[in-house]
């Protein structure tokens, strides 16, 4: 069943591609990064993973800021991908991949930070998604989920938005969904509006 789900999100995605990088979403994705890159700790040397890469604006942006990071953009979509690739100017230190949050084709503890921004709420399965972060990452390492939230008394909240729909969860939950995975929050901020970037570290 997920995996059909799957295929239905890619196919949905890759319709979006060649319009996603329009000025109202590059717009709002430059005020999303700018201001979850405030919190970013990242490391010498950094090896980073971002899931749901879309066109891979945020993984160029951590290239530009940071000359000695590596990282590895996984997305769904091929389409998407394709944009990624074809706007890569650091192609010696990014690479983008297909793939899914749920199977992550990484080595353990290979990461010191993972990123997901406005993709974690199409994950049909957030603890699945979750462990796998908890797994790829290094102990320490740090995981950036910036993604619309919603009211603690509003509970989950699903929206067909998309195929399977797109869920919100409200900060106590994504606390509960990061503690199960061996994730412990360290802080929440909001963003933009109700865009929350949390901040998980692995315990060491």
């Amino acid at each position: 069943m997920t995996d059909d789900i799957f295929v239905k999100k890619q196919g949905f995605f890759d319709a979006w591609a060649p319009f996603y990088d329009c000025p109202l979403t590059a717009i709002f994705y430059l005020a999303v990064h700018q201001r979850m890159l405030e919190y970013a700790k990242l490391p010498e040397n950094a090896q980073v993973l971002d899931i749901g890469c879309g066109t891979g604006r945020l993984l160029r942006r951590l290239a530009a800021e940071n000359p000695t990071l590596q990282g590895i953009g996984l997305d769904l979509s091929p389409q998407m991908l394709a944009e990624a690739r074809s706007n890569n100017r650091y192609s010696n230190r990014l690479m983008f991949r297909e793939g899914n949050g749920e199977s992550l084709p990484f080595d353990n503890s290979q990461f010191d930070a993972v990123f997901n921004t406005i993709s974690f709420l199409h994950d049909p399965n957030p603890e699945k998604m979750l462990a796998e972060v908890a797994r790829v990452l290094q102990p320490g390492g740090y995981f950036y989920l910036a993604d619309t939230t919603v009211r603690e008394e509003h509970g989950d909240f699903h929206w067909n938005f998309s195929p399977s729909g797109v869920r919100f969860y409200s900060p106590r939950r994504r606390e509960g969904l990061g503690r199960e995975a061996g994730l412990a929050v360290v802080q929440h901020y909001y963003l933009l509006g109700p865009v929350l970037l949390t901040v998980f570290n692995k315990n060491a």
